[in-house]
């Protein structure tokens, strides 16, 4: 059994109910004589009626009226009439009630400890040439910390020395291990599984990513759902109507047996618990799956989204550059020129020179380190290799160079081009070797993942990009967008976004949390992928998929609309039960006895009900 459960089972609650149900069986099977079967209702009942009134006496001197107010008045009611079966099973009901709820937000704040279990203790350091063990709250930026297999990675950092599989789960939710090399960021909470590391510290404490994942569930809470606090309106609204409703009945037929079993009837507090738990669970669940939600707000949004704007780069794409083709001329083969092209780039940061780079470590490709390197900014650049000069780049950089490009290559090239691909020309001792031709590849699953978006009532998908119009239409009919706009600056961008915003359309901003920060924070819903280490998309985004993975998007939608589903459901069951409830109670099918059991036994409906988004 869980420390959860067990606090539970201990609580003052559990014994009351237990007493609560002692009592209730003392009156039904004679357990005692008459009077002495009274004197005990009327002690439990006092003891456990005057904890709801004392809440009742306090929600009207802040003025903020709840459902004790309307259970103090039916309680008071019963003792008045010496209903003591009645007074038993309405506090049985109120307690079971708060056991349920204690016990339901224990399961649904799983989520949040099991973050807390995975948080480091304990750091080893390296300091001084000697490896000391340090608790976390001891460490300080630029330490180098020692993490090795099966051990917890107690910083935000940079890898200075080894190699390493990472499991990430803790922050991701995903089960597969990335492998990580120096140079490379690691995170707090995340277990080496393979290798060791030497890490930078760079973020200790609170300003780890996995602090701020905590930090954000936890307060997520607090961001109420538009149709909880309608709820919470109605139910002030609920309590007036009802108790004027009963005085009413009272003025008309004089009947107290009535009147109390009108009350008994209308004094459940059930959908008070099962909304708010809905969207508790629908958070915690999301969470436990590496997407933090901010608020039941956005779990609610979700299921309204009608529009959905979507950032090109990073987004639908993975924002690195692949080598897709090599066109090779003038007798060079496709690993000459991809040779040449690699040694021009071989020390450059520029994603031309990464995509090339990446290509030869794939097809085990050696480049002798090259010399007198030289960029030209927007034009190519050019290198020493093998005792020759080497260049890449634009059309026009090579006519600068007096470099003479066949009329083949010419119109290869634009067909190419034609398609969205970036083209970079290869020479050697200024004669053309040929082009390769680069792309952003579209990421696994996206088209998939927008095809289900308007399966589940996205009526829009529009793809904002900087980018020019030729990749943009290649990205968009791979993913299968209709509608794009292109060689957009970020202001245009936001501009854009207000337009729909205007119309009133549900919309919804995905994007890589960076540079879309503005868009992000000004649409209805955004959400960030791949939020995993960067503070600004944490902060600008309502939600945050802390991996890259868009398929993720629909599975949040989804959720959305059970959330939604479950909790008009939870409204429709009640607002069902009081009214039968009532009918059996004026067609003096039940008196308050009855009443009393009645609602006992149909207050956990829509507890069970929004119980079912824990599978």
């Amino acid at each position: 059994m869980s420390k959860e459960k067990i606090k539970i089972f201990l609580s003052y609650d559990v014994g009351l109910e237990i007493i609560l149900l002692t009592a209730l069986a003392s009156f039904y099977f004679n357990l005692l004589p008459e009077k002495a079967n009274e004197i005990m209702a009327a002690t439990v009942g006092a003891i456990a009626t005057l904890p709801v009134i004392i809440s009742a006496i306090k929600s009207i001197v802040k003025r903020k009226i709840n459902i004790d107010l309307l259970a103090s008045v039916a309680l008071a009611a019963s003792i008045i009439q010496r209903e003591w079966v009645s007074v038993l099973f309405i506090n049985l009901m109120i307690t079971s009630a708060r056991i349920f709820s204690d016990y339901t937000e224990s399961r649904s704040r799983r989520a949040i400890e099991h973050l807390m279990k995975l948080k480091p203790q304990k750091a080893r350091v390296k300091r001084d040439e000697e490896i000391i063990e340090l608790p976390i709250e001891k460490l300080v930026k630029g330490d180098i910390v020692l993490a090795e297999l099966g051990e917890k990675i107690p910083v935000d950092g940079t890898i200075e020395k080894g190699e390493a599989e990472i499991d990430q789960s803790s922050l991701t939710g995903e089960s597969l291990p990335v492998s990580k090399k120096a140079g490379e960021k690691v995170l707090s909470s995340t277990i080496v599984v393979s290798g060791s590391l030497e890490i930078r510290a760079e973020k200790i404490g609170e300003e780890t990513a996995f602090e701020k994942v905590i930090e954000l569930v936890e307060s997520s809470q607090e961001n109420k759902a538009p149709i909880t606090t309608l709820g919470e309106k109605f139910s002030r609204w609920y309590i007036f109507i009802t108790l004027a409703g009963a005085t009413l009945i009272f003025v008309f037929t004089k009947d107290a047996s009535l009147v109390l079993a009108a009350l008994l009837v209308a004094c459940a507090d059930d959908v008070a618990v099962a909304v708010p738990l809905a969207f508790l669970t629908s958070i915690a669940h999301s969470a436990k799956h590496g997407v933090i939600v901010k608020g039941g707000n956005f779990i609610e949004a979700l299921a309204q989204i009608k529009v959905i704007i979507t950032d090109k780069t990073g987004t639908l794409t993975r924002g690195k550059l692949k080598v897709k083709k090599i066109f090779a001329f003038n007798g060079k083969t496709e690993e000459e020129t991809i040779r040449a092209a690699g040694a021009v780039g071989l020390l450059s940061d520029h994603p031309t020179a990464q995509a090339v780079e990446h290509y030869l470590k794939e097809n085990n490709i050696a480049v002798p380190e090259p010399n007198n390197i030289k960029e030209y900014s927007g034009k190519g650049a050019t290198a020493e290799f093998q005792n020759k000069k080497v260049a890449t780049g634009k059309m026009n950089f090579f006519t600068e160079l007096g470099v003479k490009i066949p009329e083949e290559a010419k119109k290869a090239a634009e067909i190419e081009n034609g398609k969205g691909f970036i083209v970079m020309f290869v020479a050697e001792e200024n004669e053309f070797c040929g082009f390769i031709t680069l792309s952003d590849e579209v990421r696994t699953g996206a088209k998939e993942a927008l095809n289900e978006l308007k399966k589940l009532g996205v009526e829009k998908i529009i793809m904002l990009t900087g980018d020019n119009k030729k990749i943009a239409e290649r990205v968009a009919k791979e993913v299968g967008i209709e509608e794009y706009h292109a060689d957009l600056l970020p202001e245009e961008k936001i501009n854009y976004l207000k337009q729909i915003l205007s119309k009133k359309y549900k919309t919804a901003m995905l994007g890589d949390g960076v540079n879309d920060a503005a868009t992000l924070s000004l649409a209805d819903i955004g959400i960030a992928m791949g939020a995993i280490g960067s503070d600004a998309a944490i902060e600008a985004a309502d939600i945050a998929l802390m991996r890259d993975d868009i398929k993720q998007v629909p599975e949040l939608v989804k959720i959305g609309k059970t959330t939604m589903r479950i909790v008009k459901q939870d409204l429709l069951i009640w607002g069902v039960v009081n009214v039968i409830g009532l009918i059996l109670v004026f067609g003096r099918v039940i008196g308050p006895e009855g009443a009393a059991a009645y609602n006992f036994l149909t207050d956990f409906l829509p507890l069970f009900n929004s119980l079912r988004l824990f599978r």
